[in-house]
């Protein structure tokens, strides 16, 4: 049987409901399973998850990479999320083989280049450079400081390049373990309480091992934003990220209003009471493992979600 494995491309589009559609539609054209869909308007932003053999997944990546480009402007986008590209991220998560799935995520990034003129920067398992196998190193800088940076011959990309796509930027492609995208949203009128929250939890903080945090405002809702990316579940799961930010806003005076899941999440993550995480709409294909068997997808018992 092939080699198994999950893809969860980031766009830098969550407005466009039209586009958001058309992705759904071409990234299944490749042959990839489509576990979940979530778009963001404030981040202006949205997350897939695939799965499937690595084949079906450069074929559905590629696929959907040609219509982003095409459709996606970074010179005119907005949205709270910070982004270098139309195809922001494309991360390979192994099921199986990791070996295999590095080599996947160097094709599609010599592919992004060669047939769409997007350069690629690496990280995490692929990474070329050190400092580049955490995500944030490059994409911390958002498209407008990026493209400075390499016009003045600094943070070049690993593939193609040196300049930018003046429209799609550049995409960051990496192979990684399973991580949670999790965010709380906090009764507060701007970003400043989210902001203190997120300093407090994040591990360069000092905070919780793993644990990524932005504060920001959602001018959608009325709320804060306590944005988390969990990239070690073993050591900080979803319950204990919800219970540090519970804490640390109750400290400030600041009510914790929900939670909410970008994308699918191990079941251990959860814990033994997903209710207590006041999650919204949670229902049981949230969970990655729920979503595999529905879709057919065979779970390495060595890989381990």
């Amino acid at each position: 049987m092939p080699c198994q494995a999950l893809c969860v491309p980031n766009y830098s589009v969550g407005r466009d409901t039209c586009l958001l559609d058309r992705l759904s539609a071409t990234l299944r054209l490749g042959g990839a399973a489509l576990l979940d869909r979530h778009a963001d308007p404030d981040h202006n932003r949205s997350v897939y998850t695939l799965a499937g053999s690595l084949a079906e997944i450069r074929s559905s990546v590629l696929g959907a990479a040609r219509l982003a480009v095409a459709h996606i402007d970074l010179a005119a986008h907005r949205g709270t999320h910070p982004r270098i590209g139309a195809i922001d991220v494309v991360p390979i998560v192994p099921l199986e083989d990791e070996a295999a799935c590095i080599d996947t995520a160097r094709e599609i990034g010599e592919r992004l280049w060669g047939e769409l003129r997007v350069p690629v920067y690496y990280y995490g398992a692929v990474a070329r450079k050190t400092e580049r196998t955490r995500l944030e190193s490059v994409r911390k800088l958002g498209f407008a400081r990026l493209s400075e940076s390499v016009r003045r011959g600094h943070v070049l990309p690993d593939v193609g390049g040196p300049a930018l796509h003046p429209k799609a930027g550049a995409c960051c492609v990496g192979v990684r373990p399973p991580m949670a995208a999790y965010n709380v949203h906090i009764a507060a009128g701007d970003a400043r309480a989210a902001r203190r929250v997120a300093s407090s939890v994040r591990e360069s903080s000092g905070g919780l091992p793993g644990v990524k945090a932005l504060g920001m405002y959602l001018a959608s809702a009325g709320t804060a934003q306590v944005s988390m990316n969990l990239t070690r579940l073993d050591e900080t799961p979803v319950f204990a990220a919800f219970d540090a930010v519970c804490k640390e806003a109750a400290r400030l005076g600041v009510p914790v209003l929900d939670s909410q899941l970008v994308g699918l999440v191990p079941r251990a993550a959860l814990g033994p009471d997903p209710d207590r995480l006041r999650i919204r709409g949670f229902h049981e294909g949230m969970i990655l493992e729920a979503s595999l068997e529905r879709a057919g997808v065979p779970l390495s018992p060595s890989a381990g979600p």
